[in-house]
């Protein structure tokens, strides 16, 4: 594999609205960002991804852009960004932004003048699509429910948009949408920027005739995943795009992809791939449910073992995968993949080294390194989330109490890891002096920064140490290279793996049962680099793991 300027980074994934606030407005800003940097840096952070902070109407929480080139003042001015730029690099950080191109703002210019002429240039930004019969194309459902069709007001057409209304999607069949595009690209890049978070990219690429397909639901309508998988020729827009852009800076690319073909994970992410990396959400596909969240099953142990070493072997040989245990679409982790018994301050380090260690580039997202975890909201009104509104209504309509409903969001709504940055038990958590824009979490109190940098056993102060082990100069080429190797996977409960590199053989073996387990090692000459309970440094022919243990050891060849 050819070595790239990124392969021995740590990401940082900062949702700004909630991350620090410093004007007292509720929102968090870039001058918030600016003002932890020496707090990322200390935690061993090398590359920070900021999600959207462009100009937006804020339909999706800035995944609705309406002007590609400015900051929305909510957040701060271009000029703070660029301050932003020259203290990161002081640092030797790395700066990611968000780059949503699939889509753009129903208030963007474009968008505007094709309303205004929806014959003229600019319908052909977008998809402007004669209905059949009186109906929509098609009868695709978009990703935030009903149909992804809807009427251009005063004529026989509909506009496409996969996300929500006020998200039409952008025709790259169009040369000037492309160019457009790649021209933007190229300016942020020019200013500084080290690459892109790239969202919902694999849904540029549509099939131009619509066709319909049996439904899914009782609606009548079948889910746009279903046009996306059978569409072919995306690698091409994808390719084109890396050429024009990504190629002429050495940018960091890791790409949001789903839906993407059992072949093509060569194309996406190997040697001259379409992006650096991609995220790995094998693990958070299996928190589906069948019709919605209401009928979500919990995370099964031996099913989350199996997705994820599967994952790993995938791309062994081929690429680097990104790494989560969560980010701003998903509820907190430990919520999710810890059972009830485990998600204490040892089960949660124990998630950590399980995911910090594996092959790939780590991502950790803001309050994952303290615990943070899921809120609890009195009623539908708390959540901001369009997604958790939708997915609240179904399973009303499914028959589920207001209750149930919400319990149902409490568990997996995306405002799960959209409340503030916990950083201090002041008021508001210390995110703001004023009313944050969203609830936060009661549990402040306990769970904050500044409390767990005092305590040398606390979360924060083991993902340091985790980080810092993972790019130490003895074992940082084993944990950046080496292979990984399933183990111990006749042990019930236990998520074991090797990382080797040569000479260098690293056991990563962890106990997510509630009874003491026995690990059978290779021989006696093993030695215990990290570990998240109090153990001697150097053990025999076993290894003894605690419920809730985890233990990183150097095993030699």
């Amino acid at each position: 594999m050819k070595r790239q300027w990124w392969h021995k980074k740590v990401a940082y994934q900062i949702y700004p609205k909630s991350f620090n606030d410093t004007n007292g407005d509720g929102i968090g800003d870039i001058r918030g960002i600016i003002e932890k940097l020496d707090y990322l840096k200390n935690l061993g952070i090398d590359i920070i991804w900021i999600c959207p902070i462009y100009k937006s109407p804020f339909v999706d929480q800035g995944y609705d852009i309406s002007d590609y080139y400015s900051i929305a003042p909510e957040f701060g001015t271009m000029d703070e960004f660029d301050e932003l730029l020259e203290e990161a690099k002081k640092r030797n950080m790395y700066i990611v932004m968000d780059l949503v191109i699939n889509h753009c703002s129903d208030k963007h210019e474009w968008f505007q003048k094709a309303l205004a002429e929806p014959n003229g240039e600019y319908a052909d930004y977008f998809y402007f699509v004669k209905g059949k019969n009186g109906n929509p194309p098609s009868n695709y459902r978009s990703y935030f429910g009903g149909s992804v069709w809807e009427p251009v007001e005063g004529t026989d057409k509909y506009y496409l948009h996969l996300f929500a209304k006020e998200q039409p999607d952008l025709n790259w069949n169009n040369p000037k949408v492309k160019e457009e595009l790649f021209k933007m690209i190229n300016w942020w890049l020019e200013k500084g920027l080290a690459g892109f978070r790239i969202d919902a990219i694999i849904n540029i690429k549509k099939d131009l005739a619509f066709p319909c397909y049996p439904p899914d639901g009782d609606d009548g309508l079948v889910s746009v995943t279903k046009m996306v998988e059978e569409v072919k020729g995306v690698g091409e827009m994808l390719q084109e795009m890396k050429q024009q852009t990504f190629d002429r800076f050495e940018a960091f690319t890791v790409a949001e992809v789903f839906n993407m073909k059992d072949d093509e994970l060569p194309k996406f992410i190997g040697e001259g791939g379409h992006f650096s990396t991609m995220f790995d959400f094998s693990a958070h596909i299996l928190t589906n449910g069948k019709n919605g969240w209401y009928d979500a099953k919990p995370i099964d142990f031996a099913a989350w073992r199996n997705v994820m070493f599967q994952s790993q072997l995938q791309c062994q040989g081929i690429g680097f995968l990104a790494n989560i245990i969560e980010n701003h679409d998903e509820p907190r982790g430990i919520c999710t993949y810890l059972p009830k018994y485990a998600q204490g301050e040892a089960g949660i380090k124990m998630l950590a080294t399980t995911s910090i260690l594996l092959r790939g580039i780590p991502f950790i997202y803001q309050g994952q390194e303290i615990g943070m975890r899921n809120c609890r909201m009195e009623s539908i009104d708390e959540y901001d989330d369009i997604g958790t509104k939708d997915q609240y209504k179904k399973a009303i309509e499914a028959g589920l109490s207001n209750e149930e409903a919400l319990e149902v969001c409490y568990a997996h709504s995306r405002d799960n890891a959209r409340t503030p940055m916990q950083w201090s038990g002041k008021d508001n958590a210390g995110f703001t002096k004023g009313k944050p824009w969203i609830k936060v979490n009661p549990n402040y109190s306990d769970i904050n920064v500044e409390s767990q940098m005092k305590d040398e056993a606390s979360v924060l102060r083991y993902y340091q140490k985790l980080i810092a082990l993972r790019k130490s100069e003895q074992y940082g080429e084993v944990f950046t290279y080496g292979d990984f190797i399933p183990a111990y996977l006749d042990h019930e409960k236990i998520y074991a793996y090797y990382r080797q590199l040569s000479n260098f053989k690293i056991l990563v073996a962890a106990n997510f049962g509630e009874k003491e387990m026995t690990l059978e090692m290779e021989h006696d000459r093993n030695e215990i680099l990290l570990s998240n309970m109090d153990v001697s440094s150097h053990i025999g022919r076993k290894i003894v793991l605690k419920s809730c243990e985890a233990a990183v050891v150097y095993v030699g060849q």
